[in-house]
């Protein structure tokens, strides 16, 4: 059934190129095979959006003035007003501290070319092919522990051999101008626990047998006393990170992560302080956040969020609307840098609609939260730019059309055609096919 193996969804998101005709259709997305599947269809999006630009919009700083516009003056290339009007994704932004130049920003994409969990030299080559100056990078998923990794060939950040590794990879990303956060969190839902290790999560329900054709290993319930190991975990993380030069971190609450499977209630079926209701099956988050913040401060901090995931049974919630808006409300008070969420959509779903059509799901997170807001799966560049101009996000998150075209900001300045992007290089371990063999716009 699968093409190759490849990552969870959430370190590809979907998305189109730019331009078009007058509907979108989404691929179907592939996961690893040993690990994931997808397992749901996405739910439908509300059309009408009642949160139109004003002409001061409330967060779009760094913007100069733009005109109100309406979905029939838009084309199919994303010019959502007129020819010289400035476009949405490359409008400088301040995020923090950090002075951006366009609101494009490469998401964490796992490439399983970290050879025994170190990063390797050839990441130097494809971070800085797709730096730019004043652009947000966020690195590929990366372990805090050494159960934390779950898949083979993927980087660490808890022994000094990853910090020493990781900081040319850094290095040069700055000299090309970039800015970049190391994105880092706990995959346990995996048969590839070290020494043959129960994997761990919030329940000790097993993983129907056979689905996504693996016999999964059941979970061990986290112990409540092994849980302040684990928040440490992710603080040594973060304060290696910045030991290794990174300019902030990301930590990984989405998609199935033991943060997610706390989070969850269909999955989360604890019975003490960090299960049952929501404010409990969030303090395991909080307690991460802040302890992160502590150390590194909150203006280096952001999270991935996806509430509305449904996930090979490891991260469902009979409300996300009410668990994105309490955790956007909660991450408020750690005055947290970003929220990274993802767009409640699966890989295999066909959705069809007006070509810079948007969902407007993320709405209330989005108004909820004080900081930056990004969004992300299943953006093209018309999507990106009406998404930008209605100001229901600062930036726009694109994966797989990054991955593919190292220069996608200069592509989506000129409109210019997109190299495709091949499945089946997404997670070899071949350090330059698929990696940092696609084509720049002069060489295409």
């Amino acid at each position: 059934m699968l093409e190759s193996p490849v990552r969870i969804r959430d370190e590809v998101s979907a998305g189109g190129g730019g331009g078009g005709g007058a509907t979108t259709v989404y691929t179907e997305r592939w996961d690893w095979v040993m690990t994931f599947a997808v397992n749901s269809l996405s739910k439908v999006f509300h059309r009408f959006n009642p949160y139109r630009v004003q002409s001061k919009p409330r967060f779009c700083r760094g913007i100069g003035v733009m005109s109100v516009h309406n979905s029939s003056s838009s084309s199919s290339s994303g010019n959502v007003n007129s020819s010289d009007a400035p476009i949405p994704l490359l409008t400088p932004y301040k995020m923090g501290d950090f002075d951006l130049s366009h609101r494009i920003v490469l998401p964490p994409l796992t490439r399983n070319r970290s050879y025994n969990n170190v990063p390797q030299p050839h990441a130097a080559v494809y971070y800085s092919q797709r730096a730019t100056k004043g652009g947000f990078l966020i690195a590929e998923a990366t372990g805090v522990s050494d159960t934390a990794q779950g898949y083979p060939d993927t980087p660490g950040i808890w022994t000094k051999e990853h910090v020493e590794a990781w900081k040319p990879i850094v290095e040069a990303v700055h000299q090309k101008g970039g800015i970049f956060s190391c994105k880092f969190g706990m995959l346990v839902v995996s048969p590839l626990m070290p020494n043959g290790q129960a994997p761990i999560s919030s329940t000790d329900k097993g993983i129907t047998p056979g689905l996504a054709g693996v016999d999964w290993p059941p979970p061990r319930r986290l112990g409540k006393d092994e849980i302040p190991g684990i928040v440490n975990d992710f603080r040594l993380a973060a304060r290696n990170a910045i030991e290794a030069g990174f300019d902030g971190v990301e930590i990984h609450g989405a998609n199935g992560y033991l943060i997610d499977q706390f989070l969850k209630d269909q999955v989360n079926d604890r019975t003490d302080e960090y299960g049952g209701s929501l404010e409990n099956r969030c303090r395991f988050a909080l307690e991460i956040v802040e302890a992160v913040t502590h150390e590194i401060g909150s203006h280096r901090v952001g999270i991935r969020l996806s509430p509305y995931t449904d996930f090979m049974e490891s991260a469902i919630d009979s409300d996300p609307d009410a668990l994105g808006l309490y955790m956007a409300n909660a991450l408020n008070k750690f005055n947290v840098l970003y929220l990274h969420v993802m767009e409640p959509r699966v890989g295999g779903t066909v959705l069809q609609g007006p070509e810079d059509e948007i969902p407007h799901r993320l709405l209330p997170m989005r108004k909820a939260f004080k900081n930056t807001f990004i969004a992300a799966d299943g953006y093209n560049r018309s999507k990106g730019n009406r998404a930008i101009a209605d100001n229901y996000a600062d930036l726009i998150a694109f994966g797989r059309w990054f991955l593919a075209n190292p220069d996608l900001p200069r592509r989506f300045e000129l409109d210019a055609p997109l190299n495709k992007y091949d499945r089946s290089t997404f997670y070899t371990s071949d350090p330059v096919v698929g990696y940092t063999d696609y084509p720049f716009l002069e060489e295409a």
